[in-house]
């Protein structure tokens, strides 16, 4: 399949809104970005619509379309009935004349293919007395049969869709003609690609719009109406059931719109509990006016039901009826060719997404499948991380976050703007001495720690860094570290226990004091030592001198 579907991947933010939305999930994630798997996709557009970010865009064919306009062959638009929900009172008329501008031959209503179509079904019903028939008009039903229910394949009405009718009509009244339908469905454009020719290209309304206005064309707000147009209601729900004549009594005529109830209604078909119906089924919600190239830009399903329904006339288009040869189309299943893992591996999955026991799956849906078992499986084929399960993540976080915050040796304190203690570890529950967490958990931190500081810090937004603080009550010195996170709006509080460090520094100054004590003392002392030995020098050099003098005195005498 081609992939007229493409991701943005700058865009994508991994939020997993696409998965949660996709009716098939044919969207696989890999390294944090999500990819449209096109063997799978049936081109609903739901992730188109719903993506937050944009990051899904529609192949756009407007060069193409332009490449056929400077050919030699005339080239006309089909026009889906939805555009009088898309654009306000705007008729066929006034589309016409914008399109010739473009480059166009002419414009006409998708409708009259559309009558051509509903005619067929009738006949059908009548002449070959099908026993369930559904629409093949909606071509994201076609590819979702076709996909993933094969065994309601042979109730699928083998009939062209009025897109292909209109054009194979236009073809017949002027040979060698070119057909670009436009309309509000991206499945168009593939369903055109695999047409085989009988039309040639595809535009949305969103692409037209931006041509127009690149052109500087503007589209005159002119509505014509006229009575012979009842197919003008096949955009909306139970349209077509509205322009068939429903006179087969043995028959049921019923509506299915929206992927849901189609996969429901497909299921009862399967299991043989469905029969004599005639079911018209359509993937958007509303039918074609809730199409995903106008959902995203023009959200109004009741006044688009209103435009649409005073529009239409009472009696159908006069058209020249195709041949049932003409109008038939043989679609084959499309084989699923993913694999299926068995018990073993599906649990061995489970196990490495943290659920080793039946109650472990949540079944939440957060990571855009239906059961932890469906994405298990996913997983093992390739389209889903072990990451996607978000609970899983969540307390794979809260577990290292755990494991860190309650081992580290420093007490840790977590603080609301209102002072309230939101979280505290092991650590600051030893140095506080704080038995359960719950003890504290919700109260006031005055109730353990003066709430000065932590009122200091969130008034001047200045954070406190390894303040020695002694906490009498607890005789333990700490170094504080107080920071506000003004984003989650919390204070965090860390406390390094230095009531060790503290002792150990008092003994060294202790020490020191004694020391320099003791020094002082000797020093004293063996100053007064000096002093005494310098005395009896004294004394004793006195003595010595006078001895001295006697005896030279007595030498000189003799």
């Amino acid at each position: 399949m081609a992939d007229f579907l493409k991701l943005k991947k700058s865009n994508c933010k991994n939020c997993y809104k696409c998965i949660r939305h996709c009716p098939v999930k044919s969207i696989r994630f890999s390294g944090g970005q999500a990819h449209i798997i096109g063997d799978e996709c049936i081109l609903c557009g739901h992730c188109f619509v719903v993506c937050p970010q944009n990051a899904k865009e529609i192949v756009g064919s407007v060069e193409a379309v332009k490449v056929l306009l400077a050919g030699d062959a005339p080239v006309y638009a089909s026009i889906a009935p939805s555009f009088v929900a898309n654009y306000e009172g705007v008729g066929i008329e006034a589309m016409d004349e914008a399109l010739r501008k473009l480059g166009f031959a002419g414009a006409e209503e998708t409708a009259i293919g559309a009558t051509i179509v509903k005619k067929e079904y009738e006949r059908l019903l009548k002449e070959e007395k099908r026993d369930v028939l559904i629409s093949s008009c909606c071509h994201s039903v076609n590819l979702l049969i076709r996909k993933y229910y094969p065994a309601a394949l042979r109730y699928l009405a083998d009939v062209v869709s009025p897109m292909e009718a209109h054009s194979l009509d236009i073809k017949r009244r002027y040979p060698g003609a070119k057909t670009v339908f436009i309309g509000p469905c991206v499945a168009k454009k593939d369903e055109a690609d695999k047409s085989g020719g009988i039309t040639d290209e595809v535009l949305t309304f969103e692409e037209l719009t931006e041509w127009l206005a690149s052109e500087g064309i503007e589209l005159e707000k002119r509505r014509e109406k006229r009575a012979d147009s009842r197919a003008r209601l096949f955009p909306t729900t139970g349209g077509i059931l509205k322009t068939m004549v429903c006179d087969q009594a043995e028959y049921t005529y019923l509506a299915v719109d929206g992927v849901e109830n189609c996969i429901a209604a497909l299921k009862d078909i399967e299991s043989g509990k469905l029969h004599h119906c005639f079911i018209e089924m359509s993937v958007c919600a509303g039918s074609c006016i809730g199409g995903p190239v106008m959902e995203k830009y023009h959200n109004s399903p009741v006044q688009g039901y209103v435009n649409v329904t005073e529009y239409a006339g009472e009696k159908d288009f006069p058209v020249s009826q195709l041949t049932k040869e003409q109008t038939k189309q043989r679609m084959l299943p499309i084989p699923d060719t993913n694999k299926t893992p068995s018990e073993v591996e599906i649990a061995d999955i489970l196990r490495q997404m943290g659920k080793t026991r039946p109650e472990h799956e949540l079944n939440c849906g957060s990571c855009g499948y239906n059961s932890c078992r469906e994405k298990a499986i996913a997983v093992y084929r390739g389209k889903a991380e072990i990451s996607m399960c978000l609970p899983y993540l969540k307390d794979r976080a809260e577990d290292f976050s755990d494991t860190i915050i309650n081992n580290t040796p420093n007490g840790i304190l977590v603080l609301n703007e209102t002072l309230e203690v939101q979280r505290i570890n092991r650590a600051a529950q030893k140095i506080l001495n704080i038995r359960n967490q719950s003890d504290v958990l919700g109260e006031q931190v005055v109730r353990i720690l003066d709430p000065q500081d932590f009122l200091q810090v969130m008034h001047s937004g200045r954070d406190i860094r390894e303040k020695r603080v002694y906490l009498a009550e607890y005789n333990r010195y700490v170094d504080e570290t107080i920071m506000f996170d003004p984003q989650y709006r919390v204070l965090v509080c860390m406390l390094r226990d230095a009531t060790e460090e503290e002792t150990e520094r008092e003994k060294k100054e202790t020490i020191r004091t004694r020391t320099v004590e003791t020094a002082d003392k000797v020093v004293d002392k063996q100053m007064r030592v000096i002093q005494e030995i310098a005395s009896l020098l004294g004394e004793t050099a006195a003595e010595t001198k006078i001895a001295l003098t006697k005896l030279k005195e007595s030498i000189g005498d003799e």
